[in-house]
């Protein structure tokens, strides 16, 4: 709800492209619940200007296919772990009141790269980074996991608690390339660059990956 701000822009440059989305992706308003109550709202994403603009929607909560089949969207994350909470001030307005927002329109790509595994790609990663490597390998039944790249979401003082067991997850899955991104936060970033030094690769804007 929070990364959509160009959307409109590239899908009317694009023409009519497949726009794969979960439905809670329209839903509004959403935002952040403040000390005092009240909810700082998030811009909100409006479905009739997204298919103006050219989308064909694909509103669905599981898995799909892209690509003529070489990448596949996750679908809803299961969450798994007993440390992945997601946001706990993330708020939306249902029914005229204001309940938690679990953010169950998170999702992520993965791609079966041949001879060496599966590629995790995340966004924010609301439903937390080890969830959405558990949730890739359950969809394509495939265990190996050959790279993870993306926002782990692990900035702040409401996630740093979980730096040191979210690397400890991840060493125990074995990925050969971490990369991890935006949201990942700089102390994070160190963290991994420090326990995980085989293999951290270090992104920038530009960086080309080629697996």
């Amino acid at each position: 709800m929070d990364h959509f701000g160009a959307l409109l822009e590239i899908l009317k440059a694009k023409g009519s492209v497949p726009l794969v989305l979960h439905p809670d992706a329209f839903t509004a308003p959403r935002g952040l619940r403040l000390r005092d109550g009240r909810m700082l709202k998030f811009p909100t994403l409006d479905e009739p200007s997204v298919v103006e603009a050219g989308a064909d929607l694909v509103k669905t909560k599981s898995p799909h296919l892209l690509a003529s089949g070489l990448v596949a969207s996750t679908g809803e994350i299961k969450r798994v772990t007993d440390f992945e909470k997601g946001m706990p001030n993330a708020c939306l307005e249902r029914n005229g009141k204001i309940e938690h927002d679990p953010i169950l329109d998170d999702q992520g790509v993965v791609i079966h790269v041949k001879g060496k595994g599966l590629v995790v790609v995340s966004g924010c990663c609301h439903a937390g980074i080890i969830n959405t490597i558990h949730h890739a390998r359950s969809i394509t039944k495939i265990d190996k996991v050959y790279a993870v790249l993306g926002g782990f979401h692990l900035s702040g003082p409401l996630f740093e608690p979980i730096i040191g067991r979210t690397i400890d997850e991840l060493k125990k899955i074995g990925p050969e390339i971490v990369v991890p991104m935006h949201c990942t936060g700089w102390n994070a970033i160190n963290e991994f660059a420090k326990e995980m030094p085989e293999q951290f690769v270090l992104n920038s804007v530009g960086t080309t990956f080629i697996l």
